[in-house]
């Protein structure tokens, strides 16, 4: 399969945080859900693949090519939204596609007052005047607008409610449908994910800890809840991670079906997302 995105021992070193050996690829047609908790190394990740940080050691490809090297040729097909993004707030929608329009060969302008009367949102005021959730939506319309192949998205539907996700989980969908295009997604919110990610990449203090399909996580992955006696019972080899909690433990397992088998568990809870973060980070081994 055709990878979109490539990266080999990604390295950046601050003073008081390091992304250490990253790597992971996104397949051409996929999206990728980019996981972990705050300061986990997600946004110095993204800002790395769109060269915004510099002095890291390692290999990034996009479409293909050198990201450092062929900045220009790459940027046409990016759709960016970050979360510490923002448009100078005196600016209109107006202005904003206008200033696109100068930027991107392929800017659309039918298409972005397509998305700006999807999201209801006026042409004519001043970004000022816009809540943070129709601010994400102006940043969505926009990185989409230039009929990107690649999505890089961290937080995009942070302050939208229930609906708003929805609609804008929805146009993702739609994205990834046509012309093979792709998306890494960045999100708190794991339950849109599993809904709409095929790959799950888990980041944890600036290393990958887990890279997988989401089909895999959610179908083999599951938690067995059970007392001391029958946590004593199981070899360390056949669980990832414990958590002991006031009446019970729960453990997390790769292969709910081979674990049954070896130790006559007939109970797996099914896992989340949430429930993966939170016994990766905070179990023990």
């Amino acid at each position: 399969m055709e990878n979109i995105l490539e990266i080999k021992n990604l390295n950046k070193k601050y003073d008081n945080f390091e992304l250490k050996n990253i790597t992971f690829n996104l397949p051409k047609g996929m999206i990728m859900g980019f996981i972990g908790e705050n300061g986990a190394g997600k946004t110095t990740t993204i800002k790395a693949i769109l060269d915004i940080i510099k002095a890291y050691s390692g290999e990034i490809k996009i479409f293909g090519l050198d990201n450092q090297q062929n900045e220009s040729k790459i940027k046409e097909d990016i759709g960016v939204v970050l979360d510490d993004m923002f448009f100078p707030e005196i600016l209109t929608p107006n202005d904003i596609s206008n200033t696109m329009a100068g930027i991107y060969k392929n800017w659309d302008t039918k298409m972005f007052y397509n998305y700006l009367k999807e999201f209801s949102l006026l042409a004519n005021k001043q970004i000022k005047t816009f809540s943070k959730g129709m601010r994400k939506k102006l940043e969505i319309a926009t990185a989409l607008s230039h009929h990107p192949k690649l999505l890089i998205l961290d937080e995009p539907t942070s302050g939208l409610d229930p609906i708003a996700r929805d609609e804008v989980i929805q146009i993702f969908q739609s994205f990834i449908e046509k012309d093979d295009c792709s998306i890494l997604l960045s999100s708190h919110i794991t339950t849109d994910l599993e809904h709409i990610a095929d790959y799950i990449t888990f980041i944890n203090h600036g290393e990958i800890i887990l890279s997988k399909t989401t089909n895999e996580l959610l179908d083999k992955y599951g938690i067995v809840k059970c007392g001391e006696k029958e946590f004593m019972g199981i070899a360390k080899k056949d669980y990832i991670k414990y958590k002991k909690n006031k009446y019970e433990y729960e453990v997390l397992v790769s292969d709910k079906k081979d674990f049954k088998e070896k130790y006559n568990i007939a109970v797996i809870d099914k896992i989340t997302l949430d429930d993966l973060m939170v016994l990766m980070v905070k179990g023990e081994e």
